[in-house]
């Protein structure tokens, strides 16, 4: 783990608008900077970095959170991983805690494999365009198959040369060590010496999603029966071949964008599709899929099209992890090329345009394509159309995410049409096999969800829509007191009170219902009984807890903030001054709605320091609510008491909520209509 002290430096360091600027074009606009999501397509700028809060917000598909969850979000990094490429943006070192010395040992072999491994593919790379045995067989191979220098370089394709020990002498040279460099399966022992393990081979590095090298798949360019055509990096503390896929760091930008992963065998297929402009693509290395890999395509996308082989062992390949893909929920499809073809070939025979709408054109439902081939194949025998029968509703049974239902009850109608079946008995067969997963957890979530309505309809039922808003509503303001909490906690309100020990001096008596809320001042009670020093709005922005961290960005997510001109000008005639935001709100969606500039330029937003205003007004209007609510089931008691004595203590109750009520009005200036 990465120690504390790392942390706070890294935060301590981070700038929001810094990082997020890296990757988007902003302009300033007022506090904050504006400019186009990179979360989704959109030519209106609606992603908004506020530099003082250290956030950032799209007002168009929702996505929000601090300068970490950014990393995270847009390179799909772990919180670790997020932390480590801030610490190197920034030059900080990384200190690392270890729960036990076997877990320390692993880290450091795991970081000196990747030192290696980067070593390993500036040498190969070297080898191929630099030596004269590189550029007249790697590099001849590479053109052959059609591969220009721009696609070559940003793969990092090389050669590695056929000289027994070309390699171990450089890297022994460089005092790499011995037992990590046949770790790294780039040497091997033979005869009691060290050798290269893929000399005269031509060579794939293959990159984790943040592009560091894992390992490399070695090809063999001479005709042999005996050597294997592709050697690869053997499993170890980074290597894991059920979670690696060839392509990924080059292709994840491209899924995400086209909502759609092209799955191919091999790393050529790969190479060549990128180069035909076609870069949603990755590799599975000609292994079944995992569900390791599977969840990594998920990262990007729910769309899955599988292109494989037309030959009898490309369907079987593609039809190898059918089940764990339905499993993840991921919508899968299959295209089969043409026999004799690869997609390749098949991209440099057609061309991309025709290969991408080949695609297109051919995709076909993975499940149908299954039952429709086997099927085919099985004739008029009773037995074998029983064991796929089976098969079928097995594989239709792993479909078992409670959203996926409506798939599946579809997968059901489909299968029976075509196999001519009863789908009633097909029905039954799928319930056979999922009753101990989806059939329970439906039920649960069927009987949850009949409860929860059942209760909502308790509650609300009687009440006019103004009590309704009055009751229903509060949540509105304890955010808004919590939000308080975030921006101004750490404030003085008088010499020897904070405001966040002001804030509950006054509301500890009060209930507060929104859970979010709750574990918030529960955290800021802590802090000021244990380290006062550390209460702002960016440790709880930051904070470990990643449910905590989503809530305080939300809370601080206001685009405007409010002008007294603006407080004054639309104020009730009355005097009754409503909830301040909902009143800027209203005020700010007439002015755009008359689209007057001069009317909208009189309302500059200010920030003016009004905290105490600010929080005594919270404070105040949150009390007002619950008195409300206290006053509205004293009403109903009132109305259903079964003798005077008890009418008239409700009744004393009543004007004693009254009384609180009107000293409450008073304090915030307002008329309570009757």
């Amino acid at each position: 783990m990465i120690s504390q002290n790392t942390i706070q430096d890294i935060l301590s360091r981070i700038d929001v608008l810094d990082v997020v600027g890296e990757f988007v074009k902003l302009k300033k606009r007022g506090a904050n900077y504006l400019g186009l999501c990179p979360f989704h397509n959109e030519k209106t700028p609606s992603f908004t970095v506020s530099p003082s809060k250290e956030i950032y917000k799209c007002f168009g598909c929702g996505k929000s959170g601090n300068t970490i969850s950014f990393i995270m979000e847009h390179e799909k990094y772990s919180y670790v991983e997020a932390l480590k490429w801030l610490a190197n943006r920034y030059g900080i070192e990384v200190e690392e805690t270890f729960a036990s010395d076997e877990q320390r040992e692993q880290y450091q072999t795991a970081d000196s494999l990747f030192i290696i491994n980067n070593f390993a593919e500036q040498f190969f790379t070297k080898a191929l365009t630099e030596s004269e045995e590189g550029r007249l067989i790697g590099l001849s191979y590479f053109k052959e198959r059609g591969f220009r220098e721009g696609i070559i370089e940003k793969f990092r394709l090389g050669y590695a040369p056929n000289d027994r020990d070309a390699f171990t002498r450089e890297a022994l040279s460089k005092q790499y060590n011995k037992e990590l460099l046949l770790k790294s399966g780039l040497v091997a022992e033979r005869n009691g010496a060290l050798a290269d393990n893929y000399r005269g081979r031509v060579i794939f590095p293959i990159h984790n999603h943040s592009g560091k090298v894992l390992g490399f798949g070695a090809r063999i360019l001479k005709t042999t029966d005996k050597a294997p055509k592709y050697i690869n990096t053997p499993e170890n503390e980074i290597y894991v071949k059920s979670k690696i896929l060839y392509g990924s760091y080059f292709a994840r930008t491209a899924i995400e964008k086209a909502d759609e992963c092209l799955l191919v065998e091999g790393y050529t297929d790969v190479v060549s599709l990128h180069q035909a402009g076609i870069e949603n693509v990755v590799a599975s290395g000609g292994t079944s899929l995992t569900v390791d890999q599977l969840r990594l395509i998920k990262k990007y996308t729910n769309n899955l099209t599988i292109i494989y082989d037309g030959d009898a062992a490309g369907v079987k390949a593609a039809l190898r992890g059918l089940d764990l893909a339905l499993e993840e929920s991921l919508n899968v499809k299959l295209v089969l090329i043409p026999d004799k073809e690869d997609p390749d070939s098949f991209v440099n025979k057609i061309g991309a345009g025709a290969f991408t709408e080949f695609i297109k054109k051919n995709k076909k439902d993975f499940i149908l394509f299954q039952l429709e081939s086997s099927l085919a194949s099985i004739g008029d025998d009773p037995v074998k159309k029983s064991e796929l029968v089976n098969k079928i509703a097995e594989s239709i049974s792993r479909i078992n995410k409670a959203e996926d239902f409506t798939k599946q009850q579809d997968y059901i109608k489909e299968s029976a049409a075509i196999l001519a079946i009863d789908e009633a008995g097909l029905h039954a067969l799928v319930n056979k096999y999922i009753r101990d997963r989806v059939a329970s957890l439906e039920r649960k979530a069927q009987s949850n969800t009949e409860k929860e309505k059942n209760s909502a309809a308790a509650e609300t039922s009687g009440f006019d829509d103004a009590t309704f808003d009055l009751l229903f509503k509060d949540q509105l303001q304890e955010k808004e007191l919590a939000r308080i909490l975030l921006e101004y906690g750490n404030r003085p309100w008088d010499e020897q009170t904070l405001v966040a020990q002001h804030v509950f001096d006054e509301i500890d008596e009060l209930e507060i219902d929104d859970t979010d809320v709750n574990q918030l001042i529960t955290s800021v009670k802590k802090l000021l009984h244990n380290n006062p020093g550390l209460l702002n709005d960016k440790y709880f922005i930051y904070n470990d807890d990643k449910k905590l961290s989503a809530f305080a960005v939300s809370l601080l997510n206001h685009p405007y903030e409010e002008s007294d001109r603006w407080a004054s000008d639309f104020s009730d005639n009355t005097g009754y001054q409503r909830d301040l935001f909902s009143q800027s709100f209203e005020a700010f969606s007439k002015v755009i709605s008359k689209g007057n500039e001069n009317d909208l330029n009189k309302y500059k937003l200010i920030s003016e320091d009004r905290t105490n205003q600010k929080v005594e007004s919270a404070i105040q209007y949150l009390k007002l609510k619950k008195i409300k609510r206290m006053l509205l089931q004293n009403q109903e008691d009132m109305a259903s008491a079964l003798n005077d004595s008890k009418f008239r203590e409700l009744h004393f109750i009543h004007k004693s909520l009254k009384d609180m009520e009107r000293e409450i009005t008073n304090i915030l200036g307002t008329v309570i209509i009757q």
